[in-house]
């Protein structure tokens, strides 16, 4: 049997490149039965068939997996974000932050179409938070700085459809040719224009172009309990030990070194805001969804 790693799925074909050969592979039923499916960035074991078509045969372990966008064995989520057309969502940006931050995966920020408005307000935020962001005009100008995010590293991008993360690769890898659609005026968001998830070789690591998510669809990874939620924001890190109540949830309590740093401005109000409305979420999940 031959090793390679998935680096497309799509029509139930998993293509697995395994040296210099590209191999369009079948999953064994074997993994339906066990409730696994293979993801594009699986290290795998494929057997060959007369045919010359693959068989999936063993995924081996996994750093770590994200359910949407469905990759496995990351380095770095990149969550790309628009100025304007659409404006940021900061709540839905904080979610996916949190939810890379559970599974283990470093993320950072791209923040797109900066000649349509400004983005230092929200770069600064995020920085302050502890996360790289790089601001792009994919459009017109120089996208080296997210370059930089990519090489060495298997990235994912992830964020709303209308965003530009198409243009974005494009801009970064123009060989790739990537389908790219306009934002609906009516809707206010893009139009599906990615079909399939792709790993691309990019800048010198891997990009994983995926389906843009919503605020109602990135909820398929497992869920966060609340108590776990404050380590899914980096810079609550420092204030947490200082609360005067053990077992502080960081929401409302007097005393909390958390919402001290708010009003300190050691911590932007749309991030604590953003926690404590995940945090009500979080409170509602059941022990059997998890």
């Amino acid at each position: 049997m031959e090793s390679g790693r998935i680096i497309k799925a799509t029509g139930g074909f998993y293509y697995v490149q395994a040296g210099d050969d590209l191999i369009a592979c079948r999953a064994r039923g074997r993994f339906r039965k066990d409730g696994v499916s293979p993801l594009v960035g699986d290290v795998v074991l494929v057997r060959r068939e007369e045919s010359g078509e693959g068989m999936v045969a063993e995924i081996a372990p996994r750093r770590n997996a994200l359910a949407r966008p469905p990759v496995a064995n990351i380095d770095r989520l990149l969550v790309v974000v628009s100025t304007a057309d659409p404006a940021p969502n900061r709540f839905v940006i904080d979610k996916m932050l949190a939810i890379a931050a559970h599974s283990g995966v470093e993320a950072a920020l791209v923040v797109t179409k900066t000649d349509l408005a400004e983005a230092d307000a929200l770069a600064a935020d995020y920085r302050a938070a502890g996360y790289p962001v790089v601001c792009v005009d994919s459009l017109h100008g120089d996208v080296r700085a997210a370059a930089a995010l990519i090489e060495g590293k298997v990235c994912a991008v992830t964020g709303n459809t209308g965003v530009g993360k198409s243009t974005l690769l494009n801009a970064l890898a123009p060989e790739l040719g990537l389908a790219t659609g306009e934002t609906s005026k009516k809707l206010g968001r893009g139009r599906h224009t990615t079909r399939t998830v792709e790993l691309f070789p990019v800048c010198g690591g891997f990009v994983a172009d995926t389906p843009g998510f919503s605020a109602f669809e990135i909820g398929a990874d497992r869920p966060i309990r609340a108590a776990e939620l404050a380590a899914c924001f980096p810079e609550f890190a420092e204030y947490v030990g200082g609360c005067r109540f053990t077992g502080c949830s960081h929401t409302k309590e007097k005393g909390c070194a958390v919402r001290a740093a708010v009003e300190a401005g050691g911590i932007a109000p749309s991030r604590h805001r953003s926690y404590c409305a995940l945090y009500e979420e979080a409170k509602q999940i059941k022990d059997w969804e998890l």
